[in-house]
């Protein structure tokens, strides 16, 4: 494969109408990332391939996407819906340079995988000129069957065309095309739009191809990959098979997960061997997991990266910008935002932490918040290594603690807390004797009063 050019046609111009939504089809995501951006994804690892995505409906904005997702992408509009043939000839401009292999597939097709694709290519260098992929199912209703004689494909034939034999075909089309790059463009270019809705389908280049006795095959891929995206419903579908398949290969590499069905992750998730997973955990885009970090259920972790043997939750969450150096440890109703919590130190619970620093074996007591907004500017809080921060204490950024100190439970600090000390940031507390009598008295006459 190594010497063979490749053109992959990413077809992304659909209206997307039972979509029932303002947004381009196209852009609603998987894992984080838009339907077409899986797709440009898998075609980006292909081979000597260069990749154009035809674009309609929204074509700013889907180009805006594709290209800060791929800068290789060459965008082209298809300035009218007249069918799949009509849509891939849109890259016209890149069809004419001859490439080896040309690959059609489809921009809201988010399970399709390399190896499918390659199979396709496979085919191409053993010898074929149109190979169409296929997937086997007990229910072919709806679906275009494939006709096979003697091992070549010899037609598509759609489901109200199709006759009671053809019907029992449990062999259908999924769209998805690998063509001879030197007969492509030629082929696009004799479909016609002799049909009812006057449209170019690019189904219609088996027939063509047949005639002219070119080799024209059929391949079984997995029906998930061609699994389409058109309503929310399918968009639900798509999202757990990928799911799914994440958690498989990540269990496979050596991540134990208690209950796999109830974890959520993205399309860039990293998790290392011997992490221990708990249910109920969603990883947003951005996380990095290194090894044996255990992490309890219910836990939210977005753009933050944990190192080796940390322990987070339950009920923890990790904020953009939250980094857990190795064996430290974020507890229960904790919350880390854009901070680095130091190695083997702990934050237990019932915290806030936010644009701070934390040093080396430090423990931060149940209720401590950083202050790190004063309603214009973030500002930063630093404490040093082996530091103790009491209980239900409030840090007044910017402030620095330094190394060892000790501030006392429910303390307000708002100076420099220089190395070993101990800070009292509270009012001095005053007992009054005998006046708990006189206080509920008052308190009593006060509730009488108001039931009247």
């Amino acid at each position: 494969m190594i010497n063979r050019s490749c053109l992959s046609i990413i077809l992304a111009a659909g209206e997307g109408t039972r979509m029932k939504s303002d947004l381009p089809k196209v852009l609603h995501k998987i894992a984080g990332l838009p339907l077409v951006c899986h797709v440009v994804r898998q075609v980006q690892a292909l081979e000597n391939s260069e990749i154009a995505v035809v674009v309609g409906k929204g074509a700013e904005e889907v180009s805006s996407v594709v290209r800060d997702f791929s800068k290789s992408a060459k965008i082209y509009v298809q300035k009218e819906r007249l069918g799949t043939a009509h849509a891939a000839l849109a890259a016209r401009e890149m069809l004419v340079q001859n490439f080896d292999d040309v690959l059609v597939v489809f921009g809201d097709t988010p399970l399709i995988e390399l190896a499918s694709l390659n199979r396709g290519r496979d085919e191409l260098a053993n010898g074929a000129d149109i190979v169409v992929m296929g997937f086997e199912t007990e229910n072919p209703s709806g679906y275009g069957r494939l006709i096979e004689k003697d091992g070549k494909l010899q037609a598509i034939v759609e489901e109200k065309d199709a006759n009671i034999e053809q019907k029992k075909i449990k062999f259908c089309n999924g769209g998805v095309m690998a063509l001879n790059g030197k007969r492509a463009l030629s082929l696009l270019e004799q479909i016609k739009n002799e049909n009812a809705k006057k449209e170019y389908y690019l189904t219609d280049v088996v027939t063509i191809g047949v005639s002219q006795g070119l080799d024209v095959r059929a391949i079984t891929i997995p029906v998930e990959n061609v699994l389409g995206v058109n309503t929310r419903v399918e968009l639900a579908e798509a999202e757990a098979l990928w799911q799914k398949r994440k958690a498989k290969e990540l269990m496979l590499s050596g991540v134990t997960m208690l209950r796999p069905e109830t974890l959520y992750f993205s399309y860039d998730t990293e998790i290392a061997r011997d992490v221990i997973i708990e249910p109920n955990v969603f990883f947003g885009r951005n996380v990095k997991v290194e090894t044996g970090v255990v992490i309890h259920g219910f836990s939210h972790l977005e753009g933050a990266i944990v190192k080796t043997h940390s322990e987070i939750g339950p009920y923890a969450r990790l904020r953009p910008g939250a980094i857990l150096e190795n064996s430290s440890k974020v507890g229960n109703f904790c919350e880390i935002k854009n901070a680095k919590i130091g190695e083997k130190a702990k934050v237990n619970h019932l915290t806030y932490i936010g644009d701070a620093e934390i040093g080396r074996g430090t423990n931060i007591g149940a209720g401590t918040i950083t202050c790190n907004y004063d309603g214009f500017n973030k500002w930063k809080t630093i404490i040093g290594e082996n530091a103790f921060i009491g209980s239900n204490s409030a840090l007044v950024a910017p402030v620095e603690i330094g190394k060892g100190a000790y501030v006392a439970s429910g303390s307000v600090i708002t100076e420099a807390v220089p190395e070993n000390c101990v800070a009292f940031g509270r009012a001095r507390q005053i007992n009054k004797e005998g006046r708990a009598d006189l206080l509920r008295q008052r308190f009593s006459s006060m509730k009488t009063k108001n039931s009247l």
